[in-house]
């Protein structure tokens, strides 16, 4: 009985995640996330704590584009030279906007070569929108004693498929410790029972990539999850031990 109740209770919040407002806001704040073991493993202090930048807009536009074009309309775009012209600033003043809220039409022109150069691939085309597959799939499970989310870009028969824009594809497997694609491959494929794959396109060259994460890599994601883990008891959960405005990094080099 009690199985079938969690299940219930999982199957009604993986719907309320599939809205944005739900899953970034208060209620999708219940679960940790591969977004959160950032900060917890590189600063703490900034847990939880939104920061724009003109990547991550890009990033989302280009997502958006590529999976959700009908949703395109929600984003602000100006026709300007720059984000310091006076029109672009009287814009965000008057709209109390960030200028990573709004891109530029030159930036939108730069991400629609990006869209084109993935989707007129053969392969990943066809993978990528295979019928079937399902895009903006929200999955929620416990590991290691703790609630997860994660919202797969797209879920086919046989894997997530997470695709990425790199500054650098060729240097892709080392960005991907950075910006923890590795904890990301590993939780994802707890979450949604299948492996993980990233399909790439490099910003600047147009060059497509497609990897796979080893066994070492995914056992360095698990690592990464424990760790995050471990500060996330230590300083914001219910019984945590210390204050968070106490935390000092250490190393040793």
């Amino acid at each position: 009985q009690s199985k079938k109740i969690f299940r219930i209770m999982q199957s009604d919040a993986i719907e309320l995640l599939k809205h944005d407002s739900n899953y970034y806001g208060k209620f999708g704040q219940r679960y940790l996330s591969n977004s959160d073991i950032y900060s917890l493993l590189k600063n703490p202090r900034k847990f939880r704590q939104k920061e724009k930048s003109l990547p991550l807009l890009e990033g989302g536009y280009f997502h958006t584009a590529m999976l959700e074009p009908d949703k395109l309309d929600t984003y602000s775009i100006m026709d300007v030279s720059s984000r310091a012209t006076k029109g672009f600033k009287e814009f965000i003043k008057d709209n109390d906007l960030d200028p990573y809220d709004v891109l530029l039409t030159k930036e939108v022109e730069k991400i629609n070569v990006w869209v084109d150069t993935m989707k007129s691939n053969f392969e990943m085309y066809t993978d990528i929108y295979a019928k079937g597959n399902i895009y903006e799939q929200p999955a929620v499970a416990t590991i290691f004693g703790m609630d997860w989310k994660g919202k797969a870009d797209i879920v086919t028969d046989t894997k997530v498929i997470d695709i990425k824009t790199s500054g650098n594809a060729d240097k892709f497997k080392w960005s991907a410790n950075d910006y923890n694609y590795d904890s990301q491959a590993y939780l994802y494929e707890q979450l949604f029972g299948k492996p993980v794959e990233f399909y790439i396109i490099d910003k600047t060259t147009l060059k497509l990539k497609i990897a796979k994460p080893s066994p070492e890599t995914l056992l360095r994601g698990r690592e990464k999850v424990l760790k995050a883990i471990e500060v996330y008891k230590t300083f914001f959960s219910e019984d945590s031990s210390e204050d968070i405005t106490q935390y000092i990094e250490r190393e040793e080099f």
